[in-house]
């Protein structure tokens, strides 16, 4: 919600930099003081490096690019493919496997989601958020349809998701502290997106700075990506992979009241049914 503030002020890439920088040294720090770092082993670390690799760097960087190709909308509606893959994984990787009750909410849940940012508007979202990411800014919808290449990308982002948690779930199961894991994964896509200012393009980044743009992108990276994406990890420790990515990817929806709050601009109705549809089926997951 913060980050659609910084839309056409702050470049992607420079904003993915600040962001991921800031959710690093916040989890880093707070592992630190909570002692989570004695919480980690060799393997650990390695299983939430590779987390990090397909869930932030490989993940982020697809779907900045299925947002220039696909454009904002569909690549949110590809995204809720993650869901869908985390089941099929979780079933083959760990024999995990849910209810038909649990199907019928994960059902809802995505249908909410693809009612809520599926159908047409006058006007393109403000921000499709992205759970490993956070969100960033949209393009207009208006253009050439979507490219084989612009849906690809879409998919490969929700597959990366997908992979990400998978990779997560062991080193959370074993007990490893949820900022300490989250510190480890970013602190890995931070060296990737620092790392892509040797390609002359993005270092040809000639926007200004503004200390106030930074303040936002930090706040963002506090609820976002330190908070939130470490209470994911959290929730990986005990939770089915496949249902735990399914409620993740609820942002589109659970956000709309936020939205509202702040740029108090009302969601449209076809958004609130597909918000009460997700909450339904999060409500038959939580009773089974």
């Amino acid at each position: 919600m913060f980050i659609s503030e910084l839309n056409g002020r702050v470049p992607l890439m420079r904003l993915a930099r600040w962001q991921l920088t800031a959710g690093f040294v916040i989890t880093a720090s707070v592992a630190t003081i909570v002692g989570g770092w004695a919480t980690l082993g060799l393997w650990q670390i390695g299983n939430l490096a590779a987390s990090g690799v397909f869930g932030i760097a490989l993940a982020s960087t697809t779907y900045f690019a299925a947002i220039y190709t696909a454009g904002p909308r569909l690549t949110a509606l590809l995204f809720s493919l993650t869901s869908p893959f985390a089941l099929i994984m979780g079933y083959f990787a760990f024999g995990e496997t849910i209810s038909a009750t649990q199907g019928a909410g994960v059902g809802l849940i995505l249908a909410g989601i693809v009612i809520a940012i599926g159908l047409r508007r006058r006007r393109p979202p403000a921000m499709i958020p992205l759970s490993d990411a956070e969100p960033i800014e949209s393009i207009p919808a208006s253009g050439p349809p979507p490219s084989l290449l612009g849906i690809s990308l879409g998919i490969f982002t929700a597959f990366g998701q997908a992979m990400g948690s998978l990779l997560a779930r062991p080193a959370m199961a074993s007990g490893v502290e949820p900022f300490a894991a989250m510190a480890v994964r970013s602190g890995l896509a931070v060296l990737f997106f620092w790392s892509l200012l040797a390609l002359p393009k993005i270092r040809r980044d000639v926007a200004d700075f503004r200390k106030a743009d930074f303040g936002i992108a930090v706040i963002a990276a506090f609820f976002g990506t330190a908070l939130g994406m470490s209470l994911l990890m959290a929730a990986l420790s005990t939770g089915n992979v496949g249902i735990v990515s399914t409620l993740s990817s609820m942002t589109p929806v659970v956000i709309l009241p936020m939205v509202w709050l702040r740029s108090g601009q009302m969601p449209r109705v076809h958004a609130w049914c597909g918000a009460g549809l997700a909450i339904i089926g999060t409500a038959l997951i939580s009773t089974t």
